[in-house]
């Protein structure tokens, strides 16, 4: 696997395209992209529960799946939310004029906005400027990984080829997001290219399982936006098939490591965040419990701030597994591990070197390991520290 983030040249799988130009909405950097299929294309999509929806996501939801997409266009610095009916139009204008210009249908045209909510979508500055934005596409992600940044501070992207019984396919994934990331789904904008050939009737279910495992266990934040989105395209352009049941098994496990890769550097790429936080949770007696605790442990304020100060204050942890519905009996049998270093276990705190802890503490990843003694399921998740930074960013978002 070749990532990703910063990282330059990160290969499209073959008969996709990729551009980003500045349209003029925001000042300085590119704020309008596009990925395209020469061929049409498999496509899905997941979306974000908020019951708030952008104009964007109402569109790109109602088409998928499908299997002749050819494009996904997407804007930045405006997230075409809260808008109004003048919204759902200058969406439909943005997907018509790419459409027009590709020289395909309207609806084989997915959208995708992010940015502030409530500022209408610019949109002639959009469409002026798409014929130069499909004019300048190649074969490499990051022109559109950078043309979707908001405020992350570096892109994200990754690739790999998945040798198959028939050959070698290629995956590439591209995502964004740095604040109001929580899960389900997190909030940022996620793709997910592949030349391989997948039938239309499992295509979601590789897309959903992949989500599952890695965008909807970070959290940043606890905040959930209007616009999260995360697509899915297959184009077939390798000629391998996804064949047998170990091929299903091989494509899947390498589109979740991809998946997960993102999912990592949207949450160290928080807001403000110096640090990484990995939550690694075993031994609960279901999975809703165990997703739920460690969801929460990368989402508490208190936990966040602790870890950010290099602090051991572990009995933040326990508190906030009890407020998440861990029950006594499984508290009171606990192990519980900071950075490895065992600090409770049994229901009794383990004497431990504070100093040594929070030198261990100073390092960019964090990682609590927690086993509840109580069943077989687990569950991992990530988040980051919670800093003064992240405050400032978020007091001066629109101004």
């Amino acid at each position: 696997m070749t990532p990703g983030p910063g990282v330059a040249r990160t290969l499209l799988p073959k008969k996709f395209q990729a551009s980003g130009v500045n349209s003029g909405v925001r000042r300085y950097r590119p704020d309008l992209g596009i990925l395209i299929s020469e061929i049409p294309a498999v496509a899905a999509g997941v979306f974000t529960l908020n019951e708030c929806r952008a104009a964007p996501v109402l569109y790109s939801k109602s088409l998928l799946p499908a299997g002749d997409i050819r494009a996904i266009i997407t804007n930045s610095g405006q997230a075409n939310s809260a808008t109004g009916r003048s919204g759902i139009e200058n969406n439909f204008r943005m997907a018509q004029s790419t459409a027009q210009t590709l020289g395909c249908r309207t609806d084989q045209i997915l959208t995708a906005s992010t940015g502030v909510i409530g500022i209408p979508l610019e949109i002639e500055k959009i469409t002026q400027s798409i014929p130069e934005l499909i004019d300048r596409r190649g074969v490499t992600a990051e022109p559109f990984a950078l043309a979707i940044l908001t405020t992350d501070l570096v892109p994200k992207t990754v690739s790999t080829e998945v040798q198959l019984e028939k050959g070698v396919i290629r995956i590439t994934g591209i995502a964004k997001g740095s604040g109001m990331i929580h899960p389900n789904m997190a909030t940022m904008l996620g793709y997910f290219l592949t030349d391989a050939e997948i039938p239309q009737a499992i295509a979601a279910d590789f897309l959903r399982t992949a989500t599952d495992l890695s965008f909807n266990q970070i959290s940043v934040d606890g905040e959930s936006s209007t616009n999260d989105c995360a697509f899915f395209m297959a184009n077939g352009a390798s000629g391998i098939p996804v064949h047998s049941d170990a091929d299903c098994a091989l494509f899947q496990t390498a589109l979740n490591e991809i998946a997960i890769f993102l999912a990592q550097s949207i949450a160290r790429d928080g807001e403000g965040a110096t640090k990484l936080i990995e939550v690694n949770l075993h031994g609960s007696p279901s999975l809703e419990l165990a997703k739920k605790a460690a969801r929460g442990l990368v989402m508490s304020p208190l936990v966040k701030t602790a870890i950010h100060g290099e602090d051991p204050n572990w009995g933040r942890i326990l508190a906030r597994l009890g407020a998440d519905s861990v029950p006594t009996t499984l508290l009171d049998q606990m192990t519980l591990r900071l950075q490895g270093t065992p600090v409770f276990s049994a229901g009794s705190p383990l004497p431990i070197d504070l100093e040594q802890v929070r030198r261990q503490l100073k390092a960019d990843q964090v990682v609590i390991d927690i086993d509840l003694h109580g069943g077989n399921h687990s569950s991992t998740a990530w988040g980051c520290d919670l800093s003064k930074k992240y405050v400032e960013i978020n007091s001066e978002y629109l101004t």
